[in-house]
Formats: C-alpha cells, structure tokens, sequence
C-alpha cells in the first residue's frame, strides 16, 4: 500500500502564492483517494490559469522515503511525446522544409514504405493516424515484456515496412499507430540529418526551458525520477524505447510540462498553432478532430486539445482550453490511466474516475490454473497472452506488460492493475477454448490458439 497522501501546492509563475491556480475541491480529494488506496503511487496535476501556474502533488515520489512528488519531479510521459514529435513536424513545415501532404517515402530514401494501389503513406498521414499502418509493426516480439521495446531496433523497423501490406488507403481512416509516429520521428530526424534526441532538444525543449525533458534522461534526471508501478503496485523499470522513441520515450516534468502547454495557449508562435489545427475527424460521424497529434473535443460548450499516454510503470494526461484560459498536466508513476482525473481538473464537474471496488479473489490449485495457459489472439495485431508464473496466473497483451489475475470463480478472472475481466469458455470436452475479456465498457471474444 501507498503511505498516507501529502499536498503540496508550488507556485511556479505567479508572483504571489494568492495567484496560484486552484485545483478543484473534488479532483483533490479524489486524487488524495487514489494514492491512500494505493491505485497510483503518486501523482502531480498542475493547474495552468494563463501565466499563472501551480503544482499539487499526493503520495509519495520514492519508495520508503518521505519526499513528496512536486514541480520538478520525473516521469515517463508515454504517447504524450506523440505531441512533441507533431510539434517538430509543424515546425519544419512553418520552416518550408517539410510539406504535409508530402509521401514520407521522399523522407527517408533508404526505406521501401508500403503504398496502396499507388498512393503512397504522406506526412499528414502519419501524424493523424490516418496511414493504415498498424498499432504495433508484426515482427514485434519482445524478449522481455517488462521492457518490450527495448529490443526493437531500425533495422527491424525496416525489415517490417519493407514487408508490411496496407489494408486499405493511407488517408482514409482513423488507426492509432504507434509504429506510425517511429516512422514519423525518424523520418523527421532524418530530413534534418541529425537524431530525434538532438531535433527534441535543439527545437523544444532548449527554447522553452524545458531542462528535464528528454528521451535519455540524464543523471540528474534519473536522480529524481519517480519509480514507475504496475497496476497491482509492483515496481518496474521505465521503458527504453529505442526506435520507437518518438511515440513515447520521453521523460519530463510537471514544471517543463507547464512551460510546454503555455506555449501553445499563450500568442503561440505559428509551428504550435498549426500543430492544434483540426486536420480530420475521427470518424465520419465524430465531432472529436484531430490535429498534429493533438485530440481536439468540445464539453461543457468548451473547446479543448488533449494527449493521454502510459508506459509499463506510467501514465500522463495533457489538456488546455482552445481559448488558452486553463491547462493541466497529471503524471504518475502507475500504469493506471488518469484520463477521468485530468478531464476534471481542466473542466471542473466532468466525471471523476470511480474506485471500484474488486471481487474476493479466491485460490484455486496451480494444476487448474495451467488449463488457461496460452495466447488468445485478436486478429494479427493483438494477442493476449496468459501464463503460469511463481505466484500463479499472469496476463500479457501485444506491447504491454505482464499483469497477475486473480480468480473470483471457476474460469472468471479479475485484473487488479486496470479494469479488465477474463470469463473463460470451454467446448463440449471441458477444454477452454476462449476468453471473454471486459474492458472499458467493451466484450471482446478472442479465441484460444491450438
């Protein structure tokens, strides 16, 4: 269990403590709620009034140490990095180095990139998810699932781009693919003949201040990092992304964070306009657009930007108002999503993220529970995979993380480290022969392999 929380508020721009931001009654207590319990073992939320900013932090930032988690404070920031990549592409574009609509193929000579019927995957394609590449490449298979990506190289990258044989036409649907912003990280580093670390760093970070954002953290970083959890509370190492860096490597803070949204909500310089720039929906029947990145959505009759990431032991969640009055910025060092949390605090009396209460968890004896064993595949781009290891049944899917489950009944299941059911089925011989997985509100069937 987490030790009891501590708030603590920082000014970081006002020049006195009564300009600070308030952060909302209900988001504190919940976020206080959340570390008490134990379901995130720290958190920040830094609320942004215009110029004005402050930081609140709860729980506890080192294992068995008192400090508490404030503005300068490490974490893993996952596919919010996704906006940090869109930001350099606008930034080329607004340079006249890069054209939106321009195939990424011209990019990067030394690639054979895939193509449907003679259209060909262009920039604007990559950065709105709208290339048709998939989630995760197919030779996707990492050796430690703890670190899955540690291991996937550009030459891998490569060999998966060169096979890979698109469904259906760049431009024209909506497929979040994290595959397709290492694309578009190294393509982007590529053009301007130095790496994604350098462009992070010459174009951001160094420009706004940011001292503790980077893809490699240095020493002094490390020394403040916030140990990364699993769900169920277990440490875990940050990821190394390798490659696959500028979909979600990076680590920064709540003070740089800061510093980035204001640079988008206050007079923003052409490159961070661009990149909030509505592009193409979600769907055609959506009212959510999205940008550079950015996921542009209406509530409350106000229009907001929005980026969530998570990594093995990490979750962020980035948001400001359209009209560049009010942002937020929550990190964790739990791979549990803060989306709810964020939501509420940028737009006060939106829903908070409840606290489920979870079923008994009952023991049954490991011979029983080797019958689940297997992988339990969706399609060809996901699979999960469950396995026996010392303390009983653990649950892994495609590009994530190994979870323990616990059994409530014969062959029904629970997740403690997000919201998520396994209600197995057996055929007329008692063999399972698949899985029922319920989460985030959706029934999804998958097969066992034979």
């Amino acid at each position: 269990m987490t030790p009891t929380f501590a708030l603590l508020p920082l000014c970081l721009l006002g020049s006195a403590a009564l300009a600070a931001p308030v952060l909302d009654d209900a988001v504190r207590q919940r976020a206080e709620e959340l570390t008490r319990t134990g379901l995130h073992s720290s958190i920040v939320i830094a609320v942004i009034d215009g110029k004005h900013s402050a930081v609140y932090g709860f729980g506890h930032a080192q294992a068995g140490k008192p400090a508490k988690p404030g503005a300068d404070t490490v974490y893993q920031i996952g596919s919010v990095t996704k906006t940090m990549t869109a930001l350099l592409l606008a930034d080329a574009v607004v340079a006249g180095k890069v054209a939106l609509d321009e195939p990424v193929a011209k990019l990067l000579p030394g690639y054979t990139l895939p193509s449907f019927d003679g259209k060909p995957i262009t920039v604007l394609d990559l950065a709105t998810h709208y290339s048709s590449l998939p989630r995760l490449p197919g030779n996707f298979a990492p050796k430690d699932p703890a670190n899955p990506y540690a291991d996937y190289t550009e030459q891998l990258q490569r060999q998966f781009l060169a096979a890979y044989r698109l469904p259906r036409a760049p431009g024209s649907a909506f497929d979040y693919s994290n595959i397709g912003y290492a694309v578009l990280g190294t393509a982007l580093a590529a053009q301007a003949g130095t790496s994604y670390e350098a462009l992070l760093q010459s174009r951001i970070a160094v420009p706004l201040g940011m001292r503790s954002t980077s893809n490699t953290a240095s020493a002094g970083m490390l020394a403040r990092l916030a140990p990364g959890h699993l769900g169920t509370g277990q440490p875990t190492p940050a990821w190394d992304l390798n490659v696959v860096a500028p979909a979600g490597g990076v680590y920064s803070s709540a003070r740089d964070m800061v510093a980035y949204l204001q640079a988008y909500m206050l007079r923003p310089l052409r490159p961070y306009a661009l990149a909030v720039k509505p592009q193409r929906a979600l769907a055609p029947d959506s009212d959510t657009k999205i940008g550079l990145a950015w996921l542009l959505e209406q509530k409350q009759g106000q229009g907001y930007a929005w980026h969530s990431g998570q990594t093995g032991g990490y979750s962020s969640y980035v948001a400001f108002t359209t009209d560049g009055k009010r942002g937020v910025v929550v990190l964790t060092n739990t791979a549990r999503t803060i989306d709810e949390l964020g939501l509420s605090a940028l737009l006060p009396g939106t829903p908070l993220p409840a606290i489920k209460k979870l079923p008994a968890a009952i023991d049954l004896p490991r011979a029983a529970l080797a019958e689940y064993v297997g992988e339990y595949p969706l399609g060809k781009e996901f699979t999960l995979t469950v396995s026996l290891g010392k303390d009983g049944l653990e649950a892994a899917g495609t590009g994530v993380g190994s979870a323990p489950v616990f059994a409530s009944a014969k062959d029904r299941f629970f997740v403690r480290a997000i919201d998520a059911e396994l209600a197995f089925t057996r055929d007329a011989q008692g063999r399972i022969d698949s899985v029922l997985l319920k989460q985030g509100g959706q029934d999804v069937v998958l097969p066992r392999k034979p």
